[in-house]
Protein backbone atom coordinates (compact mmCIF):
# COMPACT_ATOMS: atom_id res chain seq x y z
CA UNK A 1 0.00 0.00 0.00
CA UNK A 2 2.78 2.07 0.89
CA UNK A 3 4.27 1.67 -2.65
CA UNK A 4 1.25 2.98 -4.20
CA UNK A 5 1.14 5.84 -2.24
CA UNK A 6 4.64 6.33 -3.08
CA UNK A 7 4.41 5.68 -7.01
CA UNK A 8 1.57 8.48 -6.91
CA UNK A 9 3.57 11.18 -5.20
CA UNK A 10 6.34 10.61 -7.99
CA UNK A 11 3.94 10.48 -10.70
CA UNK A 12 3.10 13.77 -9.80
CA UNK A 13 6.57 14.98 -9.55
CA UNK A 14 6.99 13.48 -13.12
CA UNK A 15 4.29 15.40 -14.17
CA UNK A 16 5.17 18.73 -12.82
CA UNK A 17 8.52 18.88 -14.09
CA UNK A 18 7.38 17.63 -17.79
CA UNK A 19 4.73 20.75 -17.00
CA UNK A 20 7.18 23.07 -16.24
CA UNK A 21 9.68 22.16 -18.89
CA UNK A 22 7.31 21.73 -21.87
CA UNK A 23 5.89 25.03 -20.74
CA UNK A 24 9.55 27.07 -20.49
CA UNK A 25 10.26 24.97 -24.07
CA UNK A 26 6.64 26.48 -25.70
CA UNK A 27 7.86 30.29 -23.55
CA UNK A 28 11.28 30.11 -25.35
CA UNK A 29 10.52 29.38 -28.64
CA UNK A 30 7.27 31.64 -28.68
CA UNK A 31 9.33 34.33 -27.28
CA UNK A 32 11.94 33.79 -29.59
CA UNK A 33 9.74 34.14 -32.85
CA UNK A 34 8.43 37.14 -30.81
CA UNK A 35 11.76 39.02 -29.61
CA UNK A 36 14.00 37.73 -32.09
CA UNK A 37 12.60 36.87 -35.30
CA UNK A 38 9.73 39.60 -34.94
CA UNK A 39 6.44 38.81 -35.55
CA UNK A 40 7.05 40.65 -38.96
CA UNK A 41 10.09 38.23 -39.46
CA UNK A 42 7.86 35.00 -38.08
CA UNK A 43 5.07 36.05 -40.20
CA UNK A 44 7.06 36.24 -43.44
CA UNK A 45 9.32 33.16 -42.95
CA UNK A 46 5.53 31.39 -42.43
CA UNK A 47 4.72 33.00 -45.89
CA UNK A 48 7.75 31.38 -47.39
CA UNK A 49 6.75 28.04 -46.81
CA UNK A 50 3.05 28.51 -48.13
CA UNK A 51 1.96 28.88 -44.53
CA UNK A 52 -0.84 31.59 -44.50
CA UNK A 53 -0.23 34.75 -42.20
CA UNK A 54 -2.94 33.76 -39.51
CA UNK A 55 -1.14 30.29 -38.42
CA UNK A 56 2.00 32.51 -38.04
CA UNK A 57 0.16 34.63 -35.30
CA UNK A 58 -1.71 31.34 -33.91
CA UNK A 59 1.63 29.60 -33.24
CA UNK A 60 3.08 32.81 -31.75
CA UNK A 61 0.16 32.93 -29.40
CA UNK A 62 -0.05 29.20 -28.74
CA UNK A 63 3.71 29.08 -28.02
CA UNK A 64 3.95 32.36 -25.47
CA UNK A 65 0.51 31.89 -24.13
CA UNK A 66 0.48 27.68 -23.90
CA UNK A 67 3.67 28.11 -22.45
CA UNK A 68 2.39 29.97 -19.51
CA UNK A 69 -0.12 28.08 -18.73
CA UNK A 70 1.60 24.97 -18.68
CA UNK A 71 4.07 26.58 -16.06
CA UNK A 72 1.49 27.76 -13.96
CA UNK A 73 -0.36 24.58 -13.99
CA UNK A 74 -3.96 26.05 -16.35
CA UNK A 75 -6.13 23.11 -17.34
CA UNK A 76 -2.83 21.09 -18.76
CA UNK A 77 -4.30 18.14 -20.24
CA UNK A 78 -6.28 20.69 -22.77
CA UNK A 79 -3.71 22.78 -23.30
CA UNK A 80 -1.15 20.29 -24.01
CA UNK A 81 -3.45 18.69 -26.45
CA UNK A 82 -4.24 21.66 -28.06
CA UNK A 83 -0.60 22.71 -28.35
CA UNK A 84 0.17 19.49 -30.96
CA UNK A 85 -1.06 20.82 -34.09
CA UNK A 86 1.56 23.74 -33.26
CA UNK A 87 4.08 21.04 -32.86
CA UNK A 88 2.75 18.50 -35.50
CA UNK A 89 2.99 21.43 -37.86
CA UNK A 90 6.83 22.24 -36.83
CA UNK A 91 7.33 18.28 -37.66
CA UNK A 92 5.76 18.53 -41.53
CA UNK A 93 7.69 21.73 -42.11
CA UNK A 94 10.84 19.50 -41.01
CA UNK A 95 9.95 16.47 -42.26
CA UNK A 96 12.07 16.96 -45.71
CA UNK A 97 15.30 17.73 -43.76
CA UNK A 98 16.07 14.47 -42.71
CA UNK A 99 16.36 13.08 -39.15
CA UNK A 100 18.09 14.96 -37.06
CA UNK A 101 17.49 18.17 -35.51
CA UNK A 102 21.07 19.08 -36.38
CA UNK A 103 20.54 18.61 -40.01
CA UNK A 104 19.98 21.91 -42.32
CA UNK A 105 17.30 23.58 -41.88
CA UNK A 106 16.61 20.79 -38.27
CA UNK A 107 15.57 17.57 -38.24
CA UNK A 108 12.02 16.05 -37.49
CA UNK A 109 13.06 13.90 -34.68
CA UNK A 110 12.93 17.12 -32.12
CA UNK A 111 9.12 17.90 -32.97
CA UNK A 112 8.33 14.04 -33.07
CA UNK A 113 9.89 13.71 -29.38
CA UNK A 114 7.93 17.15 -28.11
CA UNK A 115 4.57 15.86 -29.81
CA UNK A 116 4.87 12.47 -28.01
CA UNK A 117 6.14 14.79 -24.60
CA UNK A 118 2.66 16.70 -25.11
CA UNK A 119 0.71 13.77 -25.52
CA UNK A 120 2.17 12.02 -22.20
CA UNK A 121 1.63 15.44 -20.62
CA UNK A 122 -1.98 14.79 -21.32
CA UNK A 123 -2.27 11.51 -20.21
CA UNK A 124 -0.26 12.27 -17.12
CA UNK A 125 -2.31 15.24 -15.81
CA UNK A 126 -1.93 18.66 -14.21
CA UNK A 127 1.66 17.28 -11.31
CA UNK A 128 1.25 18.73 -8.59
CA UNK A 129 0.98 22.80 -7.70
CA UNK A 130 -1.56 23.48 -10.59
CA UNK A 131 -3.42 26.69 -10.20
CA UNK A 132 -6.36 25.50 -12.02
CA UNK A 133 -6.38 21.52 -12.77
CA UNK A 134 -7.65 20.24 -15.26
CA UNK A 135 -11.83 19.26 -15.95
CA UNK A 136 -11.94 15.87 -16.73
CA UNK A 137 -13.90 15.04 -19.86
CA UNK A 138 -16.12 12.56 -17.65
CA UNK A 139 -17.22 15.57 -15.87
CA UNK A 140 -18.10 17.61 -18.81
CA UNK A 141 -20.19 14.70 -20.29
CA UNK A 142 -21.73 13.88 -17.03
CA UNK A 143 -23.61 17.45 -16.82
CA UNK A 144 -25.62 16.52 -19.87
Amino acid sequence: MMENRMTARSTEYAALLLRVSLGVMFLAHGLLKVLVFTPAGTVGYFASLGIPPLFAWLTMAAEVGGGLLLIFGVQVRWVALLQLPVILGAWVVHAGNGWLFSSANGGWEFPAFWAVSQLVLALLGDGLYALWPSVRLSRLLARR
